[in-house]
């Protein structure tokens, strides 16, 4: 079985020095006023969580911010800043680019439109786009709707091509930053190369297959895969902050500035602000923006069974193994703290954003944070964040780091 490990990431202000700012840490109860959650009374979450977050600017970082929702209330934190000039700090309110959380809305209307009958997952990718993935060793007859969902489809990366090095990262992304992209022309990037494996022989993490199988939902809804999404999801939810923003390379405000080393494979320390783009560079597979308190919500519904039937529900938990210390289900990661507890969500990365969200498996307790850089060297300062906020401990050591990526950050999404 192929295994990767993401590449570390990079943007465009100088902030060699900004990255290095004082810690600043700030706390802010959104539940009624003095209540604390159950897990805060036995294990000190919410001072774990600060703890990671101040963890996080200690490691490099520009600033980060996350929320907390329990049955008793939420919680917000912050650390270091959203502009590093100007020392304004992290806000609730805060829009992000969630990167490849988008991949949860997306499997989430697979999964209903199955459940209306209106599609098996088994179904292969050739029955709803014939023609589409063909050559260089590809059969999609042999590739199902399932396979694209859980990345064991053996369709290759795009973002691993030295055509997406030359065209996104580096110098190249000021070039190109402001380009209108199609899917077909997305993932041309990576139909070029033969694939990983055979369907279903291993496992490997494909953007490819989500902007694919955003392309079926359009197929069996003759609508925009955005638009099933905020159709099906989105309004019902009351999901206000929350948007798919297509070919608007503008975030709404308020918003951090999104700091970057962009995606160079030695990275100097030149930081640059990588704010905006189009996202239709990712498409089905990235594209999402929103806000820690919409993104807890989502969570929460879905795992609450508010969204799927159980049958679809059951399906899109059942996870494979990935060779890295998460496993994934259809459009989700399933992690096991130190503490026994096992919390799903998904990670994400784009330019200048790099965000985690996670639910334990009643929905009641979630957490979503956001850091407004995409670079990172080691793991434990990101997987402490889960670790504090569902464990109380921010104790996690250290571990190898290959390739200069950290290993915990294998399924994010650029």
């Amino acid at each position: 079985m192929q295994k990767r490990t993401t590449r570390t990431r990079g943007r465009l202000v100088a902030l060699a020095a900004a990255v290095s700012v004082a810690v600043v840490g700030g706390t802010v109860a959104a539940g009624p006023a003095g209540a604390a959650t159950g897990a805060e009374e036995s294990g000190g979450t919410r001072a774990a969580t600060q703890r990671a977050l101040d963890g996080l600017v200690a490691a490099g970082m520009p600033g980060v911010a996350a929320e907390t929702r329990t049955p008793r209330g939420s919680w917000f934190g912050s650390s270091g800043y959203a502009d590093t000039d100007t020392k304004r700090k992290r806000t609730a309110a805060d829009h992000f680019r969630a990167g490849s959380i988008t991949k949860t809305f997306v499997a989430t209307t697979l999964l209903q439109l199955e459940a209306e009958g209106k599609l098996s997952l088994d179904d292969s990718v050739e029955r709803w786009l014939p023609g589409v993935v063909k050559g260089n060793g590809y059969d999609a007859n042999k590739i199902t709707i399932r396979q694209l969902l859980n990345h064991t489809s053996g369709v290759h990366d795009m973002v691993y091509t030295p055509e997406w090095d030359k065209d996104m990262n580096g110098p190249g992304f000021f070039e190109h930053r402001y380009d209108v992209k199609t899917p077909q022309e997305v993932i041309a990037y990576g139909l070029k190369y033969g694939p990983d494996f055979e369907p279903g022989k291993g496992w490997n993490y494909s953007n490819t297959g989500f902007v694919l199988a955003g392309m079926v939902i359009e197929k069996v809804t003759g609508k925009p895969y955005a638009s099933e999404i905020e159709r099906r999801i989105v309004k019902p939810l009351g999901l206000k902050e929350t948007t798919f923003p297509g070919t608007d390379p503008k975030l709404p405000a308020p918003h951090p500035v999104g700091y970057s080393k962009l995606y160079v494979q030695n990275p100097g320390p030149q930081i640059y602000d990588a704010t905006e783009y189009r996202p239709s560079w990712s498409g089905a597979t990235g594209e999402v923006v929103s806000t820690s308190g919409d993104l807890n919500r989502f969570y929460g519904a879905l795992l609450q069974g508010k969204l799927l039937p159980r049958k679809q529900l059951d399906a899109m938990l059942t996870t494979v193994d990935t060779g890295q210390q998460f496993r994934y289900g259809l459009g989700i990661m399933s992690r096991s703290l130190t503490c026994g507890t096992t919390v799903w969500g998904h990670d994400g990365v784009v330019w200048g954003s790099l965000s985690g969200a996670a639910v334990t498996r009643d929905g009641k307790n979630a957490l979503t944070f956001n850091i407004n850089g995409d670079w990172l060297d080691q793991s434990p300062p990101f997987e402490n964040m889960f670790e504090g906020a569902f464990c109380g401990t921010t104790t996690q050591a250290a571990k190898p780091v290959k390739a200069a990526a950290p290993a915990a950050l294998g399924a994010l999404n650029r």
